[in-house]
């Protein structure tokens, strides 16, 4: 399956939202997946709790990616 967007970032809760909210201050609205609290809400467990995945569109890729690493400091 093809998509047209791209994870740019994986981790706690905290993280994610700090980096969100940067991208949505430019104009990005990124795509959140959360396997933890998809499987809760099907009624199933998970082993990792808090870990969360952003994901935007190719056409944002270089812009996003440039503000996960000003946030996380690489």
């Amino acid at each position: 399956m093809n998509s047209n967007y791209t994870r740019i970032f994986s981790g706690s809760f905290i993280s994610v939202q700090t980096i969100v909210n940067q991208l949505k201050e430019v104009g990005i609205i990124p795509v959140i997946k959360d396997e933890s609290e998809s499987g809760r809400l099907a009624g199933f467990g998970s082993a990792i709790q808090g870990n969360q995945e952003i994901y935007v569109h190719a056409n944002e890729l270089g812009k996003a990616q440039s503000i996960v690493q000003r946030v996380i400091g690489n």
